[in-house]
C-alpha cells in the first residue's frame, strides 16, 4: 500500500511539473466554436488529439452584438470554457497580460481585430490571429504596423493550409483550382474574408505569393475568382453559397494534374503550429504572405464593383 501511495506521489508531481511548463495562453474573443475545438485539444491531456505543450488559463469575452454568430454564441462558448475547463475570465485584455505567455486572438468579427490587437501588444506576447487578418486591407496594414512597432510576433492562417493540401504542394505547382463554402456576413467590407478565406488561403498555400492581376464573376449563389500570377502562373478559387466541401487541383508540367476532391477540416494541426509558434517566435506562414491574401480579397472585391473587370493588385 505505501508503495503505490508512494507512486501515485511521484505521478502526481511529475504531472503537476509537465502542465506547470505549459506555456499558458489567453483568448481574446470567445464567439467562435475554434475557442472550445482549440482548448479541448490542448487542456485535455486525455483527447485523442491532444496538442501538449500549452495551455488555455484565461480568457476575454469581446463580441459583438450586431452580429448574430456572435450575439447568440458568445454565453453558451464563454461558459462552457469557464465550467467545464476552468477558464479564468478578466473584465479587459490589458488585465490577462501578467497570466500569459502567448496569446489566441479568436474574435469571429474581424472587425475587432485591429483594436483588440492594439490591446493585446501592450503584453509583449506573441500572437495568433484567427482567419481572417481583418475585416478590410486597411486594418490589415494596421495590425502589421501595430505589432512591427511593438516587436511582436504573429500569424493568422485557415486550419485550411494544414489539412490534404500540402500533399499536393509536394512536387511543382504550375497552376490551381480550390473550392470551398462562401457565405458571407453583412457587416465585413470584404464580403470573401468571412468565409471565402479557407478557399483563398489554399489557394495561396499552393501558389505562394505573387498574385498580381484578379477577376471575380459572382451569382447569388456562388463566386469565381481568377487571378494571374506575376510569373503566369493562373490560379481559380470557386465558392459556394450556402455550403460546400473543400476540394483542389494541382496543375503540373506535362499537363499532369493532382486532385483532391474533398478536403477534411481538422483543426489540430493548425493547432500544433500554434504551440510551436508561441515557443520560438517564429511564424509558420509569413506575415508578407498574409497581407497578400488580404490584397487579394480586396483586389477580389473591387473587380466584383467594376462587374467583373480585372484588378491589379495593391502592392
Amino acid at each position: 500500500m505505501k508503495r503505490h501511495f508512494l507512486l501515485l506521489l511521484t505521478l502526481s508531481a511529475a504531472l503537476l511539473r509537465a502542465q506547470a511548463a505549459d506555456l499558458r495562453l489567453g483568448i481574446i474573443g470567445t464567439d467562435t466554436s475554434h475557442v472550445i475545438a482549440f482548448t479541448r485539444a490542448l487542456n485535455d491531456p486525455s483527447a485523442p488529439n491532444h496538442v501538449s505543450g500549452a495551455r488555455v488559463e484565461i480568457a476575454y469575452k469581446g463580441g459583438s452584438p450586431e452580429v448574430e454568430e456572435s450575439r447568440n454564441r458568445i454565453e453558451g462558448f464563454s461558459r462552457e470554457l469557464h465550467d467545464k475547463w476552468h477558464v479564468r475570465f478578466v473584465d479587459t485584455i490589458p488585465a490577462m497580460c501578467g497570466s500569459v505567455d502567448g496569446i489566441l486572438l479568436e474574435s469571429v468579427d474581424s472587425r475587432a481585430h485591429l483594436p483588440e490587437m492594439k490591446q493585446a501588444v501592450t503584453c509583449g506576447k506573441p500572437v495568433f490571429i484567427d482567419k481572417p487578418l481583418a475585416s478590410s486591407l486597411e486594418d490589415a496594414k494596421a495590425i502589421a504596423r501595430v505589432a512591427a512597432d511593438a516587436q511582436v510576433p504573429w500569424f493568422s492562417a485557415s486550419s485550411l493550409r494544414f489539412s490534404d493540401i500540402e500533399s499536393l504542394k509536394q512536387k511543382p505547382v504550375k497552376g490551381a483550382i480550390v473550392w470551398g463554402p462562401g457565405p458571407t456576413e453583412p457587416h465585413q467590407q470584404l464580403d470573401l474574408s468571412w468565409y471565402g478565406i479557407h478557399a483563398a488561403e489554399m489557394l495561396y498555400t499552393l501558389l505562394g505569393s505573387g498574385c498580381s492581376v484578379v477577376s471575380r464573376v459572382s451569382s447569388e449563389s456562388a463566386d469565381v475568382v481568377t487571378c494571374k500570377w506575376k510569373d503566369g502562373r493562373l490560379g481559380t478559387m470557386r465558392v459556394d453559397r450556402p455550403y460546400s466541401k473543400f476540394g483542389a487541383v494541382a496543375f503540373r508540367s506535362n499537363n499532369a494534374v493532382d486532385c483532391l476532391p474533398d478536403i477534411k477540416v481538422d483543426y489540430i494541426p493548425l493547432v500544433r503550429e500554434i504551440v510551436k509558434f508561441m515557443s520560438t517566435r517564429q511564424p509558420p506562414v509569413a506575415n508578407a504572405e498574409t497581407l497578400d491574401i488580404m490584397q487579394f480579397l480586396d483586389a477580389a472585391q473591387r473587380s466584383k464593383a467594376q462587374n467583373g473587370s480585372p484588378v491589379t493588385m495593391v502592392q
